[in-house]
């Protein structure tokens, strides 16, 4: 692992994806990058290039073309699965409309999955265009990847916490929550300050990034914040929410933004791996090893995740309500 005041850690998990017997040094590496920045690159991970770059290039195909195309697969369409494209400034980040257009994505259920059946938010189908068979496949492929990677990482993060390797995954992912998000930022017209997402955390476990070579990503550290840019190869990795809460504070959910100067559009895919929708939220670590401290006061939002108390479900259903707070009127 290198890093500085300066840089994010690197983390090589080429022995948790190869399911080592003994990945004792990557997850003392896992562990002090989670202490320390709660942000990460991973290298090592083993997926193939060749699917990123499909990912891309049918991403910017769809993003090319006109509003009235994209809004054939509007969120609106998706219902209670919370699917499908927003426009720029359809989505909101501390309560300000954000510089980007998306496409929402979950793990593809029938409809007579049942949780689907139930009328569980955020569980259903996708939406694609019709005629982009490719874009579709390569949607569904990235997400089966990021699916295994996200497993092994997080078998990763219970080693580094002193747990059997399955700890975490048995008692909150058995049925994880896989979310995955296509974002374009437009370039920002000269003179701009730059805005794509505010200042936020994510809610869940964790988050695997995969972004092109523009930049704009950027984590506050406890020195100051820092730009978090590409690097060949390597995703980017950071906790969420409910992992801070699990750890009683050991490893911190920590602040980002997203700032595109580049003055050219700027892709990003982020891969949420989060607990399953039923899975109740609670402290594994010991008080002992990690008191609780009352962290409002460094919270983004001025509030803390140790005061919750439910299932995960319950947790994201209060969080998207401030992103789409028009869908969520209307779907929930």
């Amino acid at each position: 692992m290198t890093g500085s005041e300066k840089n994010l850690p690197v983390v090589d998990v080429t022995a948790l994806v190869a399911g080592s017997d003994a990945p004792d040094a990557t997850a003392a590496r896992i562990d002090a990058a989670c202490r320390d920045a709660g942000f990460f690159y991973v290298v090592g991970h083993g997926v193939d290039r060749t699917l990123e770059e499909r990912l891309v290039a049918e991403s910017r195909r769809f993003f090319a073309r006109p509003e009235a195309e994209k809004a054939r697969i509007a969120m609106s369409r998706g219902g209670r699965a919370w699917r499908g494209w927003f426009p720029v400034g359809g989505e909101l980040t501390s309560g300000r409309p954000d510089r980007k257009e998306g496409v929402y994505f979950g793990a593809e259920l029938a409809a007579d999955h049942p949780l689907v059946l139930a009328g569980t938010p955020l569980h259903g189908a996708n939406l694609f265009p019709d005629d982009m068979p490719a874009f579709r496949d390569a949607v569904l492929r990235w997400m089966d990847a990021m699916t295994s990677l996200g497993s092994a990482l997080l078998r990763g993060m219970a080693l580094a916490l002193g747990l059997p390797a399955q700890e975490l995954g048995e008692r909150f992912t058995e049925t994880p929550l896989t979310l995955f998000r296509v974002f374009n930022y437009p370039a920002a017209p000269p003179d701009d300050d730059g805005w794509g997402v505010g200042e936020h955390t994510d809610y869940g476990f964790l988050t695997i990034l995969a972004q092109d070579d523009t930049g704009g990503l950027e984590v506050r550290t406890k020195h100051g914040w820092i730009a978090a840019p590409p690097l060949p190869g390597a995703f980017v990795c950071n906790i969420g929410d409910m992992l801070d809460r699990v750890t009683r504070g050991l490893y911190r959910s920590t602040p980002h933004r997203v700032r595109n100067l580049s003055r050219r559009d700027r892709l990003s895919f982020p891969f949420f791996f989060d607990p399953g929708w039923n899975a109740r939220i609670g402290p594994l670590v010991d008080a002992s090893r990690a008191p609780v401290d009352d962290d409002r006061a460094q919270r983004w939002d001025g509030a803390s995740v140790h005061d919750f108390d439910g299932t995960y479900g319950d947790y994201v259903v209060r969080k998207v309500s401030r992103v789409f707070p028009d869908l969520h009127r209307e779907v929930i």
